[in-house]
């Protein structure tokens, strides 16, 4: 009797949850996941580990080279991404039990630690900031850079921005090196890097928010692990730690 309370004390926690208990046959899922989930990602990943005892492998990159890689046939069991890619492979049918939404997250601005931060309240007022900046980093070809580049149109700037833009990822490493005045990025990628501050958000008018989501690939080695992961970066704590990290749970 004893040792059926221990047993039903252990797994309560893991029930409400929606993880099962941990399992003598631990497994190893495999997780593409977006960088701007990188950042949440480490912390969560290990809680899901030490709670169930399975492992989590993860590996990181843009959403649109995640896709590439599932649809070249590589295999995974987890993939984070932005939601447009996640309704790209649900309708390749690589993706089962559809689309589960996870953070929303936010193009901001950044400098280095310390300096001045610039006025970004108003479009006009960023168009400002854009143009007497001496150079600016971004991430070009990613989510954040074709959203940068598109407010950069609106903005009627592009042209001017470019040519003195600095390119690469993470962004805010720039400002930190002294190479750029300002860092445009996802806010979750910016808070990463130490050394940069963060500004804010691009203003209303400007704003860009990514919708990030998630789902079991068809092709997972185990699928109720897997999905055991997802119900677990849907959880209170799961979103604690994801609006901690600068993003929007949801």
């Amino acid at each position: 009797m004893r040792r059926a309370l221990l047993v039903l004390t252990i797994a309560l926690p893991l029930m409400t949850t929606g993880l099962a208990p941990p399992r003598a046959d631990a497994a190893e899922i495999k997780l593409f996941c977006t960088q701007a989930l990188r950042t949440s990602l480490l912390e969560l990943a290990p809680r899901f580990e030490k709670v169930t005892g399975h492992t989590v492998k993860m590996e990181v990159a843009p959403s649109g080279q995640l896709v590439k890689r599932i649809q070249s046939g590589e295999s995974a069991d987890v993939l984070i991404a932005n939601a447009g890619n996640l309704d790209g492979l649900i309708k390749e049918s690589r993706v089962a039990g559809g689309r589960v939404d996870i953070a929303r997250a936010q193009v901001g601005i950044a400098v280095k630690a310390g300096a001045n931060k610039p006025d970004i309240s108003t479009p006009e007022a960023v168009k400002r900031a854009f143009l007497e900046a001496k150079a600016i980093a971004y991430s070009a070809g990613g989510l954040s850079g074709n959203a940068f580049e598109s407010v950069l149109r609106q903005l009627g700037i592009e042209e001017a921005v470019k040519a003195k833009a600095k390119f690469g990822s993470p962004a805010a490493g720039f400002v930190v090196r002294n190479e750029a005045d300002l860092a445009v990025q996802q806010i979750p990628e910016l808070l990463a890097v130490e050394g940069a501050e963060l500004v804010g958000a691009l203003p209303p008018g400007l704003d860009q928010v990514t919708q990030f989501s998630m789902g079991v690939l068809s092709g997972a080695k185990d699928a109720a692990v897997a999905a055991a992961l997802v119900n677990f970066l849907r959880s209170p704590e799961a979103q604690t730690v994801i609006r901690s990290k600068g993003l929007t749970p949801g």
